[in-house]
């Protein structure tokens, strides 16, 4: 773990992801209470005022202070992003482990259901599911999570298929150990980095994908705040009110870039090669 962290401070970009996502959670947690107005109070003499003192991002169509429905959308798109990526990382875990360690027919069955579901391009199958389901967070939640476990799923297979050959393993088998018992105490443990880094990058992912469906009427529906549907509100006032745009947009690229770059930076300390070469720079520098 010293190792680890070691090796993830010396990466500065990774460091200032961490922060922002930090700052991102709190300020999403604390939307209630550090947001200047009600995020659904409109106010008909405010209507799309530029930013100021009292609206510091602005006001919207109806008069709404965009800071506060950005603070609340910001609780709604990383709640989003969380949930879905753990729906997501259950059924992939759940299917690679048993795919990878049972092998044979039930490997062959699963793969090939990864190979059907990788086949559709993933937010046509989004679009078609939301089709026959009403909107809500809860239904982005679920269709967003059970349409992208796959990812987590191959990897945990392959992790699997190299380490249940490993000694602990056989060791463990020869003792009489249950299936389950290898599988969740030995070598799950061992296989969670990469899953631990797809989980990471995946959830900008599901927030981008969910701002997408939102921004086109499918997701999160008002007056609940998201960045996607603030987004939507404002495509039909860009040339009066640049602010609804903009925000938003610099919101979820902000949040985007912060996600992959500490995900990155934990795949990057979590190899051991990429560990022992920083440490050896270290070493000489010393």
């Amino acid at each position: 773990m010293k190792s680890f962290w070691r090796a993830f401070r010396r990466n500065r970009l990774a460091v200032i992801g961490g922060i922002i996502v930090v700052v991102l959670a709190v300020a999403a947690v604390a939307a209630g209470s550090i947001a200047p107005w009600d995020p659904n109070r409109p106010d008909v003499k405010k209507i799309l005022d530029p930013p100021s003192r009292a609206h510091l991002l602005g006001t919207d169509q109806l008069g709404r202070d965009v800071l506060s429905r950005m603070l609340h959308g910001a609780r709604v798109s990383l709640a989003v992003g969380f949930v879905s990526v753990g729906i997501a990382a259950f059924i992939g875990i759940t299917l690679g482990s048993a795919a990878g360690y049972n092998g044979g027919m039930v490997d062959a069955t699963i793969m090939r259901l990864v190979d059907l579901m990788l086949v559709f391009p993933r937010f046509f199958l989004l679009l078609a599911v939301l089709a026959f389901l009403k909107p809500s967070i809860w239904t982005i939640m679920a269709v967003i999570g059970i349409t992208g476990w796959m990812g987590v799923a191959r990897l945990v297979r392959a992790e699997f298929l190299a380490l249940k050959e490993r000694e602990f393993v056989v060791w463990s088998q020869s003792i009489g150990a249950s299936g389950f018992r290898i599988i969740w105490r030995h070598i799950l443990p061992n296989a969670m980095a990469p899953v631990l880094v797809a989980m990471t990058l995946g959830i900008p992912a599901a927030i981008l994908t969910e701002s997408g469906l939102s921004f086109l009427g499918l997701g999160v529906q008002p007056p609940r705040a998201t960045w996607g549907n603030i987004l939507n509100e404002g495509k039909d006032a860009i040339e009066l009110a640049w602010w609804l745009s903009v925000y938003p947009g610099l919101a979820i690229l902000l949040t985007v870039l912060s996600y992959n770059l500490l995900g990155e930076g934990i795949r990057d300390a979590l190899d051991p090669r990429l560990r022992q070469s920083a440490g050896r720079v270290g070493g000489r520098g010393r």
